[in-house]
This record gives structure tokens, sequence and C-alpha cells, in this order.
């Protein structure tokens, strides 16, 4: 029979106990129960009954590769120096490839063969099982597929000694031939991106004011530093410096599916940066402390504040959101944070939030047909482009790792600016 006990951390107690992993070792297993001890004791004794009901004689000649997976993650991703992030994506495609026919064979039948199927299947679409890879996945989700199999089977091989060869060093990469359309009228062809002219973005502001106005700080702060979805919700008014008109981009806002959790971590490339901003923007966050503060004094108690709470799992830390209001008793652990983006009861905009009224703007308006929420970076950063900021200048205020990026993705200028390029070629040559 499994061993297990409780312990209570904060206001609740949590059950744990040990079960035996596909190589025969014993491993923690610790879920959240309840505030009540009883109860939490009574879903113990559930729990290891479960166990020893289903739990088959450890043998590594039966381990399958949706075991494997399940090792590999507890014993080595989640362990390992990746960021949070990453670690949360590279979880994502795990449970995902375990819908795959493949995941269910053991590990002694699974061949190169097998392998190179599945990655085409990723790589140019199609259906096999529950494993749904539409018309195929982008490169950046097949080289996180790949990582994942390399990894695993490697791990599988040495430390774990279940097989005694990776099948996947014999796995090609295959991608996709990009084909131009050869035959498409002038009205048919669209840009890389979407980007807000001023009379897009006041009909965008005009519309949110009316149906969504929470939505509208979100949109104005990015529209004028180009911050990200998730570093604009993750925005505190500790980060905003309004005498000097300059923010910190320091955290960003991210929901984690299989936490079932709204996490504060890192940007995307784990760096601070500074974003000065102009009058513009400047009068706006002037206008919306102000306004906040009114709300708040109005709403009185039962306006929502906003909390995080720093939680460790193995060797990774979390920083969870939470609200309570001014009748709730703050738990132990629990830390303020003063989040300039808010719903008007307190509550944070978070990016989930930000991207279902995007969706709504994109139904609704037909000039913004296809709008997100991207489209302001977009915006923000052809605007800089095309009144001569430095490309390196662009490419520190965007956050980019390098300066490649910045080229590649947003350096393809208007209709208007190339116009003016051939001209003055025009008068270079005349």
């Amino acid at each position: 029979m499994a061993k297990g006990s409780v312990r209570k951390k904060g206001k609740k107690w949590y059950y744990r106990f040990y079960v035996e992993d596909a190589s025969g070792r014993q491993i923690q297993k610790e879920y959240a129960g309840t505030e009540s001890k009883s109860e939490t004791e009574k879903l113990l004794r559930q729990a290891m009954e479960d166990y020893e009901a289903k739990k088959i004689v450890a043998d590594a000649k039966n381990i399958t590769l949706a075991a494997l997976l399940d090792i590999w993650a507890e014993e080595d991703l989640k362990t390992g120096s990746l960021s949070n992030g990453t670690v949360k994506t590279y979880l994502f495609c795990i449970k995902h490839l375990k819908l795959h026919p493949v995941s269910q064979r053991k590990l002694k039948t699974i061949t190169a063969e097998h392998l190179q199927k599945f990655m085409d299947l990723v790589a140019f679409g199609g259906k096999e099982g529950d494993f749904d890879a539409g018309n195929g996945y982008g490169r950046s989700y097949i080289d996180i597929y790949n990582a994942i199999l390399k990894h695993v089977f490697r791990f599988a091989v040495f430390p774990k000694k279940y097989i005694t060869f990776n099948p996947m060093q014999y796995v090609v990469i295959h991608t996709k031939q990009v084909t131009p359309e050869l035959f498409v009228s002038e009205d048919e062809a669209e840009e890389n991106a979407m980007t807000l002219t001023h009379d897009m973005f006041d009909t965008l502001i005009a519309y949110l004011n009316s149906h969504h106005p929470e939505a509208v700080l979100p949109v104005q702060i990015s529209y004028y530093t180009g911050l990200r979805i998730g570093e604009v919700s993750g925005l505190a008014w500790q980060d905003i410096n309004l005498e000097e008109q300059y923010l910190v981009v320091r955290r960003s806002i991210t929901q984690n599916p299989l936490r079932k959790t709204t996490e504060i971590g890192t940007t995307k490339r784990a760096k601070v940066r500074t974003v000065d901003f102009g009058d513009k923007l400047a009068s706006i966050l002037r206008e919306t402390k102000k306004h906040q503060e009114l709300i708040e004094k109005a709403y009185g108690d039962l306006y929502q504040r906003c909390f995080y709470k720093e939680v460790k799992d193995k060797n990774r830390t979390y920083y969870d959101y939470y609200t309570l209001n001014g009748l709730q008793e703050i738990p132990e652990g629990y830390v303020s944070i003063d989040f300039v983006c808010r719903c008007s009861d307190g509550r944070l905009m978070t990016p989930s939030s930000i991207k279902q009224v995007c969706r709504y703007v994109s139904k609704k308006i037909p000039i913004l047909e296809g709008f997100h929420f991207h489209a302001l970076r977009h915006t923000f950063t052809n605007n800089l482009l095309r009144n001569g900021v430095a490309l390196k200048d662009v490419q520190e205020i965007l956050g980019h790792e390098k300066v490649n990026t910045t080229m590649n993705w947003y350096a393809h200028g208007s209709r208007e600016t190339k116009k003016a390029s051939a001209k003055l070629l025009d008068q270079l040559t005349g």
C-alpha cells in the first residue's frame, strides 16, 4: 500500500503519497486538498486506493511513450533550467502528443519510421487518432515537438537505460514548400501584418469607449509604446514615471492552462527594458490614475485588490495572481500589486479578456476585420521606422533579442514610404 500524509500550507491542506514510477523508483506526488483536514485525509485515502487499483508492475519493457513523456516531464523538464514559459509550452505539446497513437506504443517497438511519420504529420497536417495537426504547424511548433522527442528518447537511453539507442537520431525535419501566389489580383494581396491608420485607431477607440471601456487603456498603451499584450497587462503603477515620462517593462501576465492559474512572469526575453512615451500617453495615464482612485473610493470595501503569491514547485518559482475585496482576510504570503489596466471593479484586465474584446472588434467593425492586439505593436513599429528611428533603437524599444527579428517582422514599410523611395531613386539617377 502506498504511504501518504497531509500537511497544511496557508489556509489549505495538501495530501501527498509515494508511488512507483515505471522504473520502480519511489516518487512523491502532492495535490491540493481543502481547508478541512478530515476532508483532505479522505481525498488522500481515495487517491491511494485508486492508485493501488490501477498500478501495474514496474517493468521497463512495458513502458509506453506516453509513460516516458510523463517521467521525463517530472524528472528532467520541470527540474531543468528552461524558463517557466518554455516549460509550459513543452507540457502543452506533450499533452497533445499523447493523443497520437504512437504514444501508446511500447518503447521497444517504436522505430524511426514511426517518429518520422509523426513529425511529417506535424509539419504537413492531417489527423491520426485524436491528434489533429490541421493544415500543419509553423516552424516553431515543429521544432518544439522535435526537441521534446529528441530529449525524451535520449533520456530513455541514458540515464534510464530503458532502450539502447535513440531512434530520433534518424528522423529528418521536413517543412512545407512555400509557393507564392502567381495569379492574384492587387485587391487580394495582403501585407504581412495589419497596421492601423490614424482613422482606424480613432474608430477603434470610439467603439471601445462605447462597448468595452475597460479595454481602451490597454489598447492606448500598446499603440503608444509597442508593448506586447502580456506586458501591458503586467504593468503596475510603480513601473511608470509620469514626471519623466517613461515606463519600465518588468513582467508579463500569462494564463497557464495546465496549472489553471493566471501567472505573473518575466517578459518574453526575460529582460527588463525602459520605454519612453510622449505627452498624449502621459495625459491618458494621469487621468486614468485619478479615475481609478475615485472608483476605488466609490466601491469602498467591495473594490477588488490585486495580489500575487510565490509558489514553488520542484526548483521552479511561480507568481500566481489573486484578487480579494476589502472584506476578505488576506492570506499569508499574499503580496499587494497595483496594476494599471483594471476592470471597473478593480480586477486585472488579463490578456485573455483583452483578446476577447479584440475578437469582438474584428467582427463588428468592417475596416478592422482581422484585427488582433499585436497589430498595435506592428503599428507602433512602423510609425517609428517611417519617422527615421534607427533600427537598433527600435530593436531595444521592442525588446527583441536580435535585430534580425526587427527587420524580418517589421521593416516592410507603408505604400507611401515605398513610393517616396522610388521617386527619390528617380531623382538620384536622373
